[in-house]
């Protein structure tokens, strides 16, 4: 009996969520689909996949570990501990993963073992309140002391609950411009924290106790700074408080956990299984959320989740994805028994679905992606919505090569 030898591989740039590529690994008639997160430039991720597919040609798709190990060691010297080379990787990973599921005829999550669940739960990230594209170019929000403002959060909050999602993320970081006191360091004064409470008050007030919520800070502030805003954030029952302080630092950032009541999440800036090994160590985290398809894929993705079990600490990965790595993530999800969140980043795209099929219909069915029986991941892609949505800039097209 013949294997199936990997032969090919085509790409498109697409703009989702932020710029990203979406691979199609194909074995024979048979393909798998995949999706990068570009840690750089699209055209740069574009030419390492291409780079990274000469260690595939040939191969069995169905040994993934084996794969992944030889694209990752064939770059031990040049780049293979984090950046470009593995977010291909994790592109290329993904495609092979859901390849797998094809030539074997089961859904991802089966090669994990089996789900835990089939509805995967997801938050809604609703960025700043800026969800709106339009509102995008806001330099700054309105005060969320003021009735105007409570009404604006309160706006963009029903929106998302309207959709079905029980959860929701808010960013706090960087929409006050006119408070700081300097544009280059990274301490908070007092009116800035005021106004952080001011708006995570009004989030709540509007959303109720029942409601998940996440505060995301996007790795930018001190430590003092950090414990005084996580100190000050104590009282609205935060599902977690994100990337408070840089990722660099894990003692700084298990020095801010050790100070405040918050739960403290971050990961989204580590790559590779490795660095993980430190954060829970030195003890950085209360909830874990590495990115699939950016810091090495479904595998690794996996021994993180085990790591933080081994630890007693939730799963809820990081997830800016398009379609293709939202499901993707979400059969990882399924097969993990700690997992409790997952990232939904598209709420002002009105054009997400458009961008593929999906063998349960919708992707996200009131604030969840619900798992089928269909072979891989279940999904494919619907080329011309992928055209009109093109990332112009690289250079690259739509599987055009």
């Amino acid at each position: 009996m013949s294997h199936p030898r990997i032969t090919r591989v085509e790409t498109a740039a697409v703009r989702v969520v932020g710029p990203c590529l979406v691979v199609r690994l194909w074995a024979g008639d048979t393909y798998g689909l995949g999706e990068c997160y570009p840690s750089a430039p699209v055209a740069a991720v574009d030419a390492i996949v291409r780079a990274l597919t000469e260690q595939l040609v040939g191969e069995d798709p169905r040994d993934v570990h084996r794969l992944a190990e030889k694209m990752r060691r064939w770059n031990i010297f040049t780049g293979g501990q984090g950046g470009t080379v593995v977010t291909a990787i994790s592109g290329l990973e993904m495609a092979l993963w859901d390849l797998a599921g094809k030539l074997h005829g089961v859904p991802v999550y089966q090669l994990f073992g089996g789900a835990f669940r089939k509805k995967v739960r997801l938050y809604a990230d609703c960025n700043a309140g800026t969800v709106d594209a339009a509102a995008h170019h806001l330099t700054e929000l309105p005060d969320p002391t003021t009735p105007e403002g409570r009404a604006h959060f309160k706006a963009v909050a029903d929106r998302a609950l309207g959709m079905g999602f029980t959860a929701l993320k808010f960013d706090v970081d960087d929409v006050y411009g006119s408070l700081r006191d300097d544009d280059w360091n990274r301490t908070l004064n007092r009116r800035q924290i005021d106004r952080m409470v001011g708006q995570v008050e009004a989030i709540r007030a509007a959303i109720g106790d029942e409601v998940a919520l996440a505060i995301d800070m996007h790795a930018r502030f001190d430590v003092p700074s950090a414990i005084k805003a996580a100190r000050a954030l104590e009282p609205f029952d935060l599902m977690w408080l994100e990337e408070p302080v840089p990722p660099e630092n894990l003692a700084a950032l298990a020095e801010v956990r050790r100070s405040t009541a918050v739960p403290i999440c971050a990961g989204e800036n580590l790559y590779t299984r490795f660095p993980f090994l430190d954060i829970f160590r030195v003890g950085a985290v209360d909830v874990v959320m590495p990115d699939i398809a950016k810091f090495g894929g479904l595998a690794e993705g996996r021994r993180v989740a085990e790591l933080a079990e081994l630890h007693y600490l939730p799963f809820a990965p990081h997830n800016v994805s398009g379609p293709i790595g939202t499901v993707a993530a979400a059969h990882l999800c399924a097969a993990q028994s700690n997992f409790t969140v997952l990232e939904y980043h598209a709420l002002d795209l009105d054009f997400f679905e458009d961008l593929v099929t999906y063998a349960g219909g919708t992707v996200v069915t009131d604030g969840h992606v619900v798992l089928t029986d269909a072979p891989g991941y279940g999904i494919d892609v619907n080329e011309d919505a992928l055209r009109r949505h093109e990332h112009v800039k690289a250079g690259i097209g739509v599987f055009a090569r």
